[in-house]
């Protein structure tokens, strides 16, 4: 400290106002430093926090003279991968942190939040002592060989595995194509005919003139992308060129690139002309019908078309619930605690296979010991959510998709 500030002394926690120096002893800024003293500190190390002013040059002058001191930048997530490999914190918790940082939306934040919590982490540990009793059940049963255990005993093994395992982790998994999106975000495409409302939609959903509204048929040339929001769930929506047979080729390419933006899509909002049945033809890969500008004629809304008036904001509501639905929304009510990271999906999936893979033999005496294999193999892959087993090669994983330094 001495050799980059004027302070001989500071306390811990501290905010204490000093000059930063260069090598000769010229003052290059002055600022805040605070001293963190392990283990209380994020990293569970001792850490000394410089705030110094916001001018870029006057950063990069600091850094310069830290460099000079024999300090180097940190790695992507090294703070976060240093608490966990401290035991600051468990490993679902530091993939909260970026969960933190990446947070799109409101909902997105607070199911973040939760999990750096330990919400998520606690529950898995439950999962895991669950599964350890079963695992010990069998595992008397093989040591013990000569003893004739009644076949009831594995029925209550089984039911228990259903119940206290299988069941919750299913439970887990059927929140992960919501949680996901809450973090990734969702692409939807609105495609139709020329003319029908598909830029006026976009305008309407996202709040703001982004798209070029008018009556002349093929305006829209090229995918016009905007980034909004339904029900929490990040979204970026995607007005497409009129689908229709054209001789300009300008709007040939509009056509084409409407396809590609289509096929690319998680989700696809088709919207028709109530006053112009031409515009009706639905494609198959549609998942949501409107059938707009029904404002203008008597026409009766063909199932299973959703009427709306985007000029008017009639129905708009109602599409965002359908949309959202679509995307995997789920009742706040019911949401709780979700699966937001794919490779926490991808091991609870390998886990529950390999528990059912135990179910098959669980009955068969002979095969008692594939059933605790597959059980063993469950629990490992329950514990690499929390960081234990490979730990070097989960945290290589894990942390090569942080910012850098956090």
């Amino acid at each position: 400290m001495k050799r980059v500030t004027t302070l001989d002394h500071i306390n811990p926690r501290t905010a204490t106002l000093t000059r930063w120096l260069d090598k000769t002893g010229e003052i290059l800024d002055e600022g805040l430093a605070l001293f963190f003293p392990a283990p209380g500190s994020y990293t569970g190390e001792d850490v000394v926090e410089l705030q110094g002013h916001g001018s870029p040059v006057l950063l990069r002058a600091l850094l310069k003279r830290l460099y000079e001191l024999g300090c180097r930048p940190a790695e992507p997530g090294e703070f976060t991968r240093r608490a966990v490999e401290n035991g600051n914190m468990e490993l679902s918790q530091a993939e909260a942190v970026a969960a933190c940082i990446d947070a799109a939306t409101v909902r997105a934040g607070k199911q973040a939040l939760r999990q750096l919590q330990g919400e998520f982490g606690q529950h898995i540990e439950e999962l895991m002592q669950q599964l350890t009793g079963l695992i010990a059940h069998i595992e008397a049963s093989l040591d013990f060989p000569e003893e004739e255990i009644p076949s009831l005993f594995f029925e209550q093994l089984s039911e228990r595995m259903q119940q206290d395992v299988i069941q919750p982790i299913e439970k887990l998994l059927r929140t992960a194509p919501l949680g996901e999106r809450l973090f990734d975000g969702a692409v939807v495409a609105i495609i139709g005919a020329p003319n029908v409302g598909k830029s006026s939609l976009l305008n309407a959903l996202a709040g703001t003139d982004r798209a070029i509204v008018s009556n002349i048929p093929g305006t829209t040339r090229d995918v016009i992308e905007i980034d909004f929001e339904v029900h929490g769930i990040p979204v970026r929506l995607a007005d497409t060129a009129g689908l229709r047979s054209t001789g300009d080729v300008i709007e040939q390419e509009g056509v084409l690139r409407a396809e590609a933006a289509a096929k690319q899509a998680d989700a696809i909002i088709f919207i028709a002309d109530a006053s112009n049945v031409e515009t009706w033809t639905t494609p198959e890969s549609a998942d949501i019908l409107l059938m707009n500008k029904v404002d203008l004629t008597d026409v009766v809304c063909p199932e299973p078309f959703i009427p709306v008036s985007v000029k008017h904001g009639e129905g708009l509501d109602q599409l965002s619930d359908i949309l959202a639905r679509q995307l995997g929304d789920m009742p706040l009510a019911d949401e709780g605690l979700l699966v937001t990271r794919e490779r926490h999906r991808k091991i609870l999936l390998d886990a529950k296979a390999h528990l059912d893979a135990g179910l098959l033999t669980i009955f068969q005496e002979a095969q008692l010991d594939i059933t605790a294999m597959q059980w063993r193999r469950a629990w490992s892959l329950l514990g690499s959510i929390l960081g234990i087993g490979d730990i070097e090669h989960i945290l290589d994983r894990v942390f090569s998709e942080f910012c850098i330094g956090k």
